[in-house]
């Protein structure tokens, strides 16, 4: 492990797939770090202590040296930005730099928010239906950032159209990044070499796999190899550790 660079504490949610960006990071960088482990359902991530250091209430966030980063893009390339040359995942021509950032934007506008539907469906709806109305809203009215995505959820869930909405969106996502990974030749987004594209969508890909979707791209041969690759490295194995995928914590998404 690398340590030149000073002391990494993370705080993180296992099973949070901006979070599992971050570590996968940190991983492929070989750089030493410790982690803080929050609950969410506990709301550890909504306490004082933890608003002071990331007032968004979501994980993750990073201590470098006593300075705070937060918000999952942010991270990944400010860990890219103190040492340049420590297995870099960002490319150095410009143009190939603006299409990973480009490809970043598009995840993290269509991707990103379209995953969180079927999770909370299919995965997190049984513990809000468990509460009464009136604990129901106060969850919902304490999040800073995901208020009206809970009120809008409630305690039925979202419509059939919404899931179909966020699926579709999904499965668009595969589309696009079959015709990049054809333009880049493969195996990654960009071409031969892993970049923060890739990172940044590995998690909804492996959320969605995780959930019993992966017809969402199983057609798209580029995709499945690339997804094969991403796989089958150490780096994967250290970022999804125990408890990172919600079938190993919700046994009902396991019978999928």
């Amino acid at each position: 492990m690398n340590s030149n660079l000073g002391n990494f504490k993370l705080y993180n949610a296992l099973q949070s797939t901006c979070s599992q960006r971050v570590r996968y990071t940190l991983h492929y960088k070989d750089l030493d770090f410790s982690m803080e482990i929050l609950d969410l359902f506990s709301g550890d991530q909504l306490k004082p202590e933890y608003l002071a250091i990331n007032p968004n209430g979501v994980v993750p966030a990073i201590d470098h040296n006593g300075k705070i980063i937060i918000d999952s893009s942010v991270i990944i390339e400010y860990l890219e930005d103190i040492d340049q040359d420590l297995n870099p995942l960002r490319p150095r021509k410009p143009e190939e730099c603006a299409n990973m950032r480009a490809m970043i934007r598009y995840f993290d506008e269509v991707a990103g928010p379209s995953v969180r539907i079927p999770s909370y469906n299919m995965a997190f709806l049984p513990h809000f239906q468990s509460m009464s109305e009136q604990e129901f809203l106060a969850v919902a009215e304490s999040k800073p950032l995901r208020k009206e995505f809970l009120l809008k959820m409630g305690r039925t869930g979202f419509s059939d159209k919404d899931m179909n909405e966020s699926t579709s969106k999904i499965k668009s996502t595969a589309d696009r990044m079959e015709n990049w990974l054809k333009e880049s030749r493969g195996p990654y987004l960009l071409g031969e070499n892993i970049s923060y594209a890739d990172i940044c969508i590995m998690p909804i890909i492996v959320r969605m796999q995780d959930l019993g979707r992966p017809d969402l791209w199983e057609t798209k041969k580029r995709v499945c190899d690339w997804f094969d690759v991403i796989q089958t490295s150490d780096i994967y194995e250290q970022t999804y550790c125990k408890g990172s995928l919600l079938s190993e914590v919700y046994p009902h998404l396991s019978k999928k």
